[in-house]
């Protein structure tokens, strides 16, 4: 990750550095929620996702299927039965700092059209555990369910009843109540299991979290019996009637049905207080007997709560501050060359391994040929100018990747014959053509023949979890089935039963571990992928500048894929109504828009696009929203002056109701709002004959 402004990125650096985060953090959802095995800590992880959200919003035509802000834990695992959240659980979008928290409320105060009103927040300490739904009807435990991937979880009833802090009848209580909240272990309960395990060679466990993870995910409930897990209750999912009126009354009223929540949550009347609070956490952290990794700031009013609505993965109304990350210093042994699928050449620090708070790091990110010297895009020094050279005694920070940032060099350790970084001697070396743009900061492979890397890079983009998600064909296999020659090409996927199935003089099942078992498991995946959703297909061929986002938004308006296809080709021609139509979608710009169309016009690209979409059945797109609504499936745009409700919570009402909102008139505007000040949209929309509604028409339109 790079600590380069995204103010002074270029959209190839800013693609490049978000594939990354993409890759990073779908690993480690798998391994935290999954897998019950961090690769990286908290405030390691949480900082990635902001970074990733920063670029997202400053090049918001770059935003992947994969993105992580479209991401919520991972999907369950194997051996458990599945349960579907009625309301998905939904994780939290991340502070590090007071600033953050004074943008929080800004951003609340904007979208709300509170200009000089406080907000009231309630703060409470962020538990390291598990998260768990518990459902009950009727005063009754039905079920409980982790997190999952924030749609569907694991069903752990049998093991959640062993938990003392979860009751299984409630008196008083609605009809149906969902209860959530967080599994932990204590760190005394924490160091006498590991001690019992000690002594019976049994596993031990590296810490509280993943030792309370570990106990919930048993098969056996007798197993989870027998480890000492808690439950702290902060939030509901789905319930026949409401808890409270507040944040605050709801977590009171949980606490007076039996549902242990946690005494540090506090009242605050604004950010100062909500920041002092943290300030008070942060000092008894290490005297609490849990772990916890920052404060969860949530709007008090529930009000104001339905109001702000979620994004696509995260409330509006909460926000997690992390405490501070680690750092640790370490030795660069060199710096290497890797080719991305694009064809952006990015160094890479290779590192002496050192622990950085647990996690043991021996590699880094260097961005770009400007990083290295010590200047961002504009020239401007970072690092105090300080540039990077192979034997360097060097800073290492973990706040943002998994491949963590070089933050700064001790000149004073620098080697005698430590020389500057030449990467076009490198590239050299390396045989690589490249060139490197005028402003852009990125070099990019030039050469005619075809690189391994980019076919390999290519493929794994495509098994990519927010792609084809094929289970059992990861980015590992996919670098030893390239390298054999059995996939070159997506559709070379889909023809691995066909050409290594019985009877073929070659079988995959004789390839080093694997067999007739895990071979046909793969084959079975591969099948059950030839069926699948049209934005995955649109995110797997990895064109730039289209991410997760763009490619729902992509699906969700063109519905199928014929007219997808149809609509790319023919768009080409910027002037055409099909041009017209791709830009007037809401988030897509004209450097989007080439992108998509250019892809479409390259003959080789095209075939390989068709070879692979005759191996499937591609789903049409289905609403994500409500379809029962006066205005879903309309097309929308909002011009002038709103003066009931903000620009932002005008555009998160009417795509709730199932509407699309487009940044520009055309013939297929079904409806223009305008307010005071409407200009050359209101006048376009008469001139098609679309019809034009004030804000108080669009509100009674929309209210039941």
């Amino acid at each position: 990750m790079s600590d380069q402004p995204v103010s002074e990125l270029s959209k190839d650096q800013a693609a490049k550095e978000l594939a990354d985060l993409a890759a990073r953090l779908g690993a480690a959802n798998a391994a935290y929620h999954t897998a019950d095995d961090p690769v990286m800590d908290d405030a390691q992880y949480d900082a990635l996702k902001r970074r990733n959200a920063e670029l997202e919003k400053a090049f918001p035509d770059l935003i992947r299927p994969d993105s992580p802000s479209a991401q919520v834990g991972a999907r369950p695992a194997d051996g458990f039965s599945k349960i579907t959240h009625i309301v998905p659980m939904l994780s939290l979008g991340n502070a590090f700092d007071d600033d953050d928290i004074i943008d929080f409320d800004a951003r609340i105060r904007k979208f709300l059209g509170l200009d000089s009103e406080s907000v009231a927040y309630t703060a409470e300490p962020k538990i390291d555990g598990l998260s768990l739904s518990v459902r009950y009807e009727s005063g009754a435990l039905v079920y409980a369910a982790t997190r999952g991937d924030g749609t569907t979880g694991e069903d752990v009833t049998a093991n959640a009843r062993t938990i003392s802090d979860i009751p299984t009848t409630l008196v008083g209580a609605p009809d149906i109540l969902e209860i959530r909240g967080e599994v932990y272990m204590s760190h005394d309960d924490f160091a006498a299991l590991n001690a019992r395990q000690s002594a019976v060679g049994g596993k031990t466990f590296a810490n509280p979290r993943n030792a309370a993870a570990g106990s919930l995910r048993q098969l056996d409930a007798t197993i989870t019996a027998a480890r000492p897990l808690r439950f702290f209750a902060y939030a509901w999912g789905d319930v026949s009637e409401p808890l409270a009126e507040t944040q605050s009354g709801a977590i009171a009223r949980m606490n007076q049905l039996g549902f242990s929540t946690n005494p540090m949550t506090r009242l605050c009347h604004s950010p100062a207080e909500a920041l002092t609070h943290y300030r008070e956490i942060e000092r008894q952290r290490a005297t609490l007997g849990y772990d916890i990794d920052g404060v969860v700031y949530k709007v008090d009013d529930l009000s104001l709560q339905a109001r702000l609505g979620f994004r696509a993965t995260t409330p509006r109304w909460a926000i997690a501050h992390k405490f501070p990350a680690e750092l640790a210093w370490t030795t660069l042994e060199d710096i290497d060359i890797q080719v991305g699928r694009t064809g952006a050449l990015s160094p890479v620090a290779r590192l002496t391994p050192v622990t950085v708070g647990g996690v043991v790091v021996s590699n880094a990110t260097l961005h770009n040929e400007n990083y290295i010297a010590g200047k961002d895009n504009k020239g401007n020094p970072i690092r105090g100018g300080k540039d990077l050279r192979i034997g360097d005694w060097v800073q290492i920070y973990r706040a943002g990747d998994v491949i963590p940032k070089v933050s700064d060099v001790d000149l004073s350790k620098r080697p005698a014959q430590a020389q500057p970084f030449d990467f076009s001697k490198k590239l050299d070396e390396l045989g690589l053509q490249a060139q490197r743009a005028d402003g852009d900061a990125v070099w990019r492979y030039t050469g005619t023949d075809p690189l391994p890397e980019l076919e390999v890079e290519a493929l794994k983009h495509f098994v990519s979890r927010a792609a084809f998600d094929i289970e059992g064909l990861g980015a590992k296999q996919i670098e030893v089935f390239h390298a054999k020659g059995w996939i070159a090409s997506p559709a070379d996927i889909f023809t691995l039963r066909e050409r290594f199935g019985p009877g073929q003089p070659q079988q995959l099942k004789n390839l080093d571990g694997w067999g007739q078992k895990s071979a046909e498991k793969l084959f079975d995946a591969i099948d059950q992928r030839r069926s699948i959703a049209l934005h995955r297909v649109i995110f797997s061929l990895g064109l730039r500048h289209v991410g997760e986002v763009a490619s729902k938004d992509l699906a969700q308006h063109y519905g199928t894929w014929p007219a997808f296809e149809t609509a790319m080709i023919t768009a080409a021609d910027r002037t055409s109504d099909a041009w017209s139509d791709l830009i007037s979608i809401d988030g897509v710009g004209d450097v989007l828009a080439q992108s998509l169309t250019a892809s479409f016009q390259s003959t080789d690209r095209l075939t390989m696009i068709r070879d692979l979409v005759q191996h499937l059945t591609v789903q049409p797109a289905t609403p994500t929203v409500r379809s029962d609504s006066a205005v879903a499936g309309q097309t929308v745009v909002f011009t002038g002056t709103l003066e009931k409700m903000t620009r932002s919570e005008a555009k998160a009402r009417a795509e709730a109701l199932g509407a699309k909102v487009s940044g520009s008139v055309s013939a297929k505007t079904d409806l223009v709002i305008a307010g005071p000040g409407a200009g050359s949209k209101a006048k376009k929309a008469a001139d098609l004959g679309v019809q034009v509604i004030d804000e108080d028409a669009w509100l009674a339109l929309i209210t039941p």
